[in-house]
């Protein structure tokens, strides 16, 4: 089976900070038309600056624009498991493919408050739904024993691995190996190309927003059994994310680079990072050193 390289799609907002739903259709086109499927309502898509009516509507526009050429997950993912649970049942509604569920951010949870919050989720709808691990900004890891229980339940498919480190990316993969229909997708940029080489059903990329051809280039190499050729794109994307990401926080220096880019998609919803002049200048000379301005 082929792999699968997701982008978690940016939500376009007009000068006003309301949604630019048109641009962000634009951007779904952009992206299908790379090869790339599509996750929305990730934290590259400002999830947490969102209302719940706009994430359904931001949903239905996405899935009416991709009309199946693509898969479509969307993260329902809320600090209460009764917010999060009424996000899923409209996404089950809407008909998407796959319903991520990030760790609830601000509570902290004990792994069994994990299991029962994943778990009634996963109970109330017919959709597959993927766990979505990124302590970074939940301060709530799934641990691999826990992703090893949930795995069991009939409808959690897999996990989005956000937390950067090799060794549990390595952890759940022998989850996925262990139980069959698990599946594992990597968020670092970096590690599309290992992910994929060590069992990784596929990845989910911010930096896929700025460089959708070469993340698509990745998989397209990997699933041809083109070694070479995915080593040379993966070393791109990496250097790019470097060169990018040193700049500061990681989403915020991806909506940049696209905003120059594309204008349309504009700034991101405050107090999200103000644009500045001078940090705008050092993205343009990275894009136009990749070829991408």
């Amino acid at each position: 089976m082929s792999k699968q390289a997701f982008v978690a799609l940016v939500t376009c907002f007009n000068e006003d900070e309301t949604i630019n739903y048109a641009a962000t259709r634009a951007q779904v086109r952009r992206q299908v038309e790379a090869g790339n499927s599509i996750m929305c309502a990730g934290t590259n898509g400002d999830f947490t600056a969102l209302t719940f009516e706009e994430k359904v509507r931001l949903t239905e526009e996405v899935v009416d624009e991709v009309g199946g050429r693509v898969r479509v997950i969307v993260n329902a993912g809320m600090p209460a498991t009764f917010e999060t649970l009424k996000l899923a049942r409209e996404f089950d509604r809407i008909g998407v493919d796959g319903i991520a569920v990030i760790t609830p951010f601000f509570i902290a949870c004990t792994q069994d408050g994990l299991v029962r919050h994943f778990s009634t989720v996963a109970d109330a709808v017919t959709t597959p739904v993927y766990l979505y691990d990124i302590p970074a900004r939940t301060q709530n890891h799934i641990e691999p024993d826990t992703a090893r229980l949930l795995a069991g339940h009939g409808n959690i498919a897999g996990i989005k691995d956000s937390g950067g480190a090799k060794e549990t990316l390595e952890a759940y993969l022998t989850v996925a190996r262990d139980v069959e229909g698990f599946e594992v997708y990597s968020g670092p940029d970096h590690l599309v190309l290992w992910s994929l080489q060590n069992g990784a059903a596929g990845c989910i990329s911010g930096l896929g927003n700025a460089m959708p051809e070469v993340l698509s280039g990745i998989l397209k190499a990997y699933n041809a059994g083109d070694n070479a050729e995915a080593e040379r794109q993966q070393a791109t994307f990496t250097a790019f994310r470097t060169d990018l990401y040193a700049l500061g926080f990681a989403p915020a220096m991806v909506k940049r680079a696209l905003y120059l880019q594309d204008a349309s998609v504009g700034a991101s919803r405050q107090p999200a990072l103000l644009p500045n002049a001078e940090q705008d200048g050092r993205i343009a000379e990275i894009l136009t050193r990749y070829g991408l301005l």
